[in-house]
């Protein structure tokens, strides 16, 4: 590694910790744990810039909508997985009611994780707008309206 020059940071770990996409180390999130407060109200406290970067996360009127279909793809992929778990695990038979149990299963694990599914959907729909940028501290945030 050359003298001076930072490690980039994981694409996948990024995600996870809900990191800037620009820099990937700026928290886009005031809060760390969206279940720390247990209001609703706090979900979505987002810095309006990145501390890192200062890249601008709310780009435009009505810039969020978007979300909603991240979200949506990644409960349908939860719910895939837990029903390809349970099958494999428990099995499927509407004579036990086994899949009605796994409905009521999935459904409680999509409303606890919902908090966190929404924030994630941001961050992943961030990433369909803004690239990492190596050389963050040179080159100007992006930018659209």
């Amino acid at each position: 590694m050359k003298e001076g020059k930072k490690p980039v940071p994981n694409y996948y770990w990024s995600i996870l910790t809900m990191k800037c996409p620009r820099c990937r180390r700026g928290d886009m999130f005031k809060e760390g744990n969206p279940y720390s407060k247990l209001s609703l109200k706090h979900i979505f406290n987002m810095h309006d810039n990145c501390p890192v970067c200062n890249q601008k996360y709310d780009m435009e009127p009505g810039f969020w909508y978007g979300t909603g279909y991240v979200s949506y793809a990644l409960a349908v992929a939860l719910s895939v997985t837990t029903f390809v778990a349970w099958y494999v695990l428990i099995g499927i038979s509407t004579d036990d009611n086994r899949i009605f149990y796994w409905l009521i299963v999935n459904s409680v694990l999509l409303l606890i994780l919902q908090p966190w599914l929404m924030r994630l959907s941001r961050v992943i729909y961030m990433r369909f707008f803004v690239n990492y940028d190596e050389n963050y501290e040179l080159n100007k945030p992006k930018e659209f309206r």
